[in-house]
């Protein structure tokens, strides 16, 4: 399952992550990035204030990149890669703010 993401109404709750990206394969050190907010609602509440359960995948594609994480420690961090236009992948995690 796809889930893209879209800009989140005011008031609704949202995770945030602050997140980190690597480049020069498993031996490359990790750089601070953005942060990551996400919010993802359907019957009911997938991610927003309550953390996502670990093993949760989440995957996005869009113009300027895409990316698949994976969520651990109930939420607290997640892990995957992501690629932006003209560029290989790299990875990409998070721990959540």
């Amino acid at each position: 399952m796809i889930y893209v993401p879209r800009r989140c109404e005011e008031n609704k709750p949202v995770a945030k992550y602050k997140t980190f990206y690597q480049v020069g394969g498993f031996n490359g050190g990790w750089s601070p990035d953005g942060t990551l907010e996400i919010s993802i609602t359907s019957r009911s509440e997938v991610i927003g204030a309550s953390a996502p359960a670990t093993g949760t995948t989440v995957t996005w594609s869009g113009p300027k990149g895409n990316a698949t994480v994976t969520f651990f420690d109930n939420g607290a961090t997640f892990q995957g890669t992501a690629q932006f236009p003209n560029e290989g992948p790299i990875g990409y995690r998070g721990e959540r703010i």
